[in-house]
């Protein structure tokens, strides 16, 4: 008697050999958890040291390169590690709660109508060269953040892009992209950058925004090898959407299944109460623009003025308090997972902290550099600078720390100091967007749907090109003993 076709589909199948599984990426709560546990861990091998803090430039707090000493050890016990992570989240509570205000209020635009009845619009214009909005949007962010320095912006282009990139036939990873890679440009070269090229200057008695020359080829170089990137990968994308890295992710359908619309569609008319509504929404984002850019804003007046149009541009639109304060509810959901990476990563700094070994690890840098022969010594330094960026993720924080040893070690190895402050530069700035310690970069992938395992797989091309590229720069500085 013979067995059905279908029975024997059905039968488990033995083979002489194991099936390999494809190894997954672990989650990023784990992956940070292994660091922190792996920082705590360092607090019982790595000797305690210290260095004396003093005055700096603009009343910040640097530190002074010949007073580092070693201390007692004080290894992170289990509950000092217990609560490092709570501790990462009041740390990073600015970044935090910013998170939570821009997708809350992103998500009451969406409930009036007004971002989809703008992307509608949008789709039209660019429906004939729908590609050209990428070099201009990245431009754009890039001049923006290497004259003001604020990477931080990319928070807020990324919900106002991701609708349209959508629309377009891209996908969240390109608008992402648009925006994180433009910004990283932008900043990593900083040629009127006050806090990088700024700060890093005047800790190395340099003067201010001198060398803008060399910046300014670095920061065309970059931004174009960025645009090329990010737009081969949409146009990719929009070929043959099976190959975009969103591909398996549901949500990333459900935002396809809002924003695409075919060329047959009847256009969008907004009511009379939404145009009052995108008047309103623009004011508010010109608002923001002078803020930042003459006041000072940052996070927590930036999350502050976003509370204040959620509700306002929410009630014009005619939507009831109940909606807006639902809306918000529902864009506080959407970015929770992002908006807890953002105080998670920083449980690792407060581990390396409490356990008094971070100026250990900057003074073993310093010293592991001044042991490179004098043609690298360059090198060394934007690899120590973009080592350490893992645990000190502002680019102020790191000048701070870091300038005042690497300018007068630059000194004695044969490096200029402008050539110092171009490797702190580009290793700050390269770094900021994938290391899972950079708070606004998690908050950034949050807002835009994107898990940082799939922006690796993204990113790291380009990042390897771009350590390339800025390689080449130093090697030109050191040759040429490049003094601006």
């Amino acid at each position: 008697m013979t067995t059905p076709t279908s029975q024997i589909d059905q039968q488990p199948q033995k083979t002489g050999t194991k099936s390999k599984k494809s190894f997954e990426m672990p989650h990023i709560y784990v992956i940070l958890f292994v660091f922190s546990a792996i920082a705590a861990v360092l607090t019982y091998i790595v000797p305690a040291g210290q260095y004396e803090r003093v005055p700096g430039p603009n009343g910040r707090t640097t530190i002074d390169p010949n007073s580092y000493q070693v201390i007692e050890s004080t290894p992170v016990g289990l509950v000092d590690f217990m609560t490092s992570i709570p501790k990462g989240l009041i740390d990073a509570g600015a970044v935090v709660f910013f998170t939570f205000m821009i997708g809350g209020m992103f998500m009451v635009l969406r409930r009036t109508g007004i971002i989809e009845i703008g992307v509608d619009k949008l789709t039209r214009r660019f429906a004939s060269n729908t590609i050209v909005i990428i070099p201009v949007l990245m431009t754009t962010f890039a001049v923006i953040a290497t004259l003001i320095g604020t990477q931080e912006l990319a928070l807020v282009y990324v919900p106002v892009i991701l609708p349209l990139m959508i629309a377009l036939r891209f996908d969240s990873i390109t608008a992402a992209g648009v925006a994180l890679v433009a910004t990283t440009a932008g900043f990593t070269t900083g040629i009127l950058n006050p806090i990088n090229t700024g700060l890093g200057q005047q800790l190395a008695d340099l003067p201010v925004y001198s060398g803008m020359l060399l910046r300014a080829v670095a920061f065309v170089l970059i931004l174009l090898v960025g645009i090329f990137y990010v737009t081969r990968y949409a146009l990719k994308v929009r070929n043959n959407p099976a190959l975009s890295l969103m591909g398996d992710d549901a949500k990333e359908q459900t935002k396809r299944d809002r924003y695409l619309h075919s060329a047959s569609e009847q256009s969008l008319t907004a009511t009379t109460r939404q145009k009052w509504a995108s008047l309103a929404a623009l004011s508010f984002f010109g608002l923001l623009v002078w803020g930042v850019m003459t006041r000072g804003w940052f996070m927590m007046e930036m999350a502050g003025l976003f509370i204040i149009m959620g509700v306002v541009v929410g009630l014009i639109a005619g939507l009831k308090t109940e909606d807006i304060c639902d809306g918000f509810n529902e864009g506080f959901r959407d970015v929770l997972v992002g908006a807890m990476i953002c105080g998670i990563a920083r449980a690792i700094a407060v581990v390396l902290e409490d356990g008094q070994i971070m100026d250990t690890l900057v003074y073993s840098l310093g010293n592991l550099v001044g042991g490179f022969p004098a043609m690298f010594s360059a090198i060394g330094m934007f690899f120590a600078q973009l080592g350490l960026n893992f645990v000190i993720p502002s680019g102020s924080g790191q000048a701070l720390v870091t300038m005042p040893i690497m300018a007068p070690l630059s000194d004695l190895v044969g490096v200029t100091r402008q050539t110092a402050v171009l490797a702190f530069q580009l290793g700050d700035g390269l770094g900021n967007i994938l290391y899972p310690t950079s708070g606004y970069f998690m908050a950034t992938l949050a807002l835009a749907g994107v898990s940082w395992n799939k922006w690796v797989k993204f990113f790291l091309p380009l990042f390897a090109v771009w350590i390339m590229i800025s390689m080449g720069f130093l090697i030109f500085a050191q040759v040429t003993q490049w003094v601006g």
